[in-house]
């Protein structure tokens, strides 16, 4: 009877090894919404403010379409070619329009749905981002076709690399630093090189033209930003906590290293230095987040202050590429510095600047794992750069990449959808 007894009660442990938690979909449901808020309002705002008054509406359009042609994508092919067979470099059509996905099936302790939903959110910003290296001077019709061709051939591949069971599977990449922000920095330098400067650069001044609209965007960003880092445990607890923790760190000493260098350099700080060091900041500690304590966060964003500061002046001083937004010194930077870093905090030798997750730290190696870090970067820099080339190429044959100096002058709100941003 005792022994009945005891087999009946294992029954449940069995059974219910993968069943879906409450607490950890709760918790992934917000994330998704937090990480969609990112782009709409958080990143069309931030990026609006940025743009001239003649073209603030042709971004708010771009970022709306982008998040809804890349839904659609993800939905059909994208989710399937990201997570879907046990190929080392790309996944395979086995799961097309979610054919496997049911309102029963789980991934983890959420629902497989949600997975979905929540690697959608990321799909989403990741081509939205790339809009600050052509911003101003890309056809609406080149935008589109450029964006859906990306993410199947270049954001696919690379999630599949690094999250989908790929053969960058080793490599310490928590929430996206070269999944997102390698991809789309690089992409967005690439563009800005293909596509040329807008007319006037580098002589005539192009400053945002509402300030209070990008500081609003980029607020949402940060708070959206818990859930895009935070989310990525894909469970309510600890290490979700934590990478809030450190993500918050790392925003807030980005934010102020660039406000009080640039007060240094240039004897005044200004509101766009300091939010855009908060989202260096953010960019810089996403493939740590999950891997470093709050001590190492702290360093992290004192490091991508300082680095990405300098990397804005030699990208649109020194080498004079107008990448309008600043994509690449920002966000490419930003995202190498933290695959790299995410190496060397990981292991337990570093004490304080160590990771203090859940997760097994006994088995890094410093050297072995930066490493593999080094060769993630590389082939994520190497491969994205050639296909976001040949797509150009290729959207230029089809479409044409950019209006004319006429259209550019007269400005995209009007010449793409025959509209004004202000009515003034």
């Amino acid at each position: 009877m005792n022994k009945l007894l005891i087999l009946l009660a294992l029954v449940p442990m069995t059974a219910f090894a993968d069943v879906i938690d409450g607490a950890d979909t709760a918790w992934i449901m917000t994330s998704t919404a937090l990480v969609l808020f990112m782009t709409l309002p958080g990143l069309a705002l931030f990026y609006g403010g940025l743009v001239r008054t003649k073209n603030i509406l042709s971004v708010l359009m771009q970022c709306f379409a982008i998040a809804g042609i890349m839904s659609v994508l993800w939905f059909i092919v994208g989710y399937s070619l990201a997570f879907s067979g046990d190929n080392l470099y790309f996944g395979d059509f086995s799961n097309l329009m979610l054919s496997k996905v049911s309102m029963d099936s789980a991934s983890g302790t959420i629902p497989e749905s949600l997975f979905a939903m929540f690697q959608m959110t990321f799909a989403i910003i990741t081509p939205a981002l790339i809009i600050g290296g052509f911003a101003e001077r890309m056809k609406f019709s080149a935008v589109l076709l450029f964006s859906a061709i990306w993410l199947l051939v270049v954001y696919a591949p690379i999630t599949h690399w690094v999250w989908g069971g790929g053969w960058l599977g080793n490599m310490l990449d928590y929430a996206g630093g070269t999944v997102v922000h390698i991809t789309a920095g690089v992409a967005a330098l690439v563009a800005a090189i293909v596509i040329g400067p807008r007319n006037g650069f580098p002589t005539k001044p192009m400053p945002p033209h509402n300030m209070t609209m990008t500081i609003s965007g980029a607020a949402m960003l940060w708070v959206g930003w818990f859930g895009f880092n935070g989310g990525s445990a894909l469970a309510a607890g600890g290490d979700a906590a934590m990478a809030i923790l450190v993500t918050h760190i790392s925003a807030a000493a980005g934010a102020m290293t660039w406000m009080f260098y640039e007060w240094i350099k240039y004897g005044k700080p200004t509101a766009l230095g300091t939010v855009t060091g908060m989202v260096a900041g953010l960019g810089t500690i996403t493939p740590a987040s999950g891997f470093v304590g709050p001590a190492g966060a702290l360093v992290i964003g004192i490091i991508a202050g300082i680095v990405c500061f300098n990397a804005v002046i030699i990208i649109k001083q020194k080498l004079k590429i107008d990448d309008s937004l600043d994509v690449f010194p920002v966000h490419g930077v930003g995202g190498i510095i933290g695959t790299l870093m995410a190496g060397f905090f990981a292991s337990k030798e570093l004490g304080i600047f160590s990771g203090q997750g859940g997760w097994d730290r006994e088995s890094i190696v410093i050297a072995d794992q930066l490493q593999i870090q080094f060769t993630g970067v590389v082939s994520t820099v190497v491969y994205t750069a050639i296909a976001t080339f040949v797509i150009l190429k290729l959207v230029n044959v089809i479409t044409g990449l950019r209006v004319t100096e006429e259209q550019e002058q007269q400005g995209l709100d009007i010449v793409s959808h025959e509209e004004r941003g202000y009515d003034i």
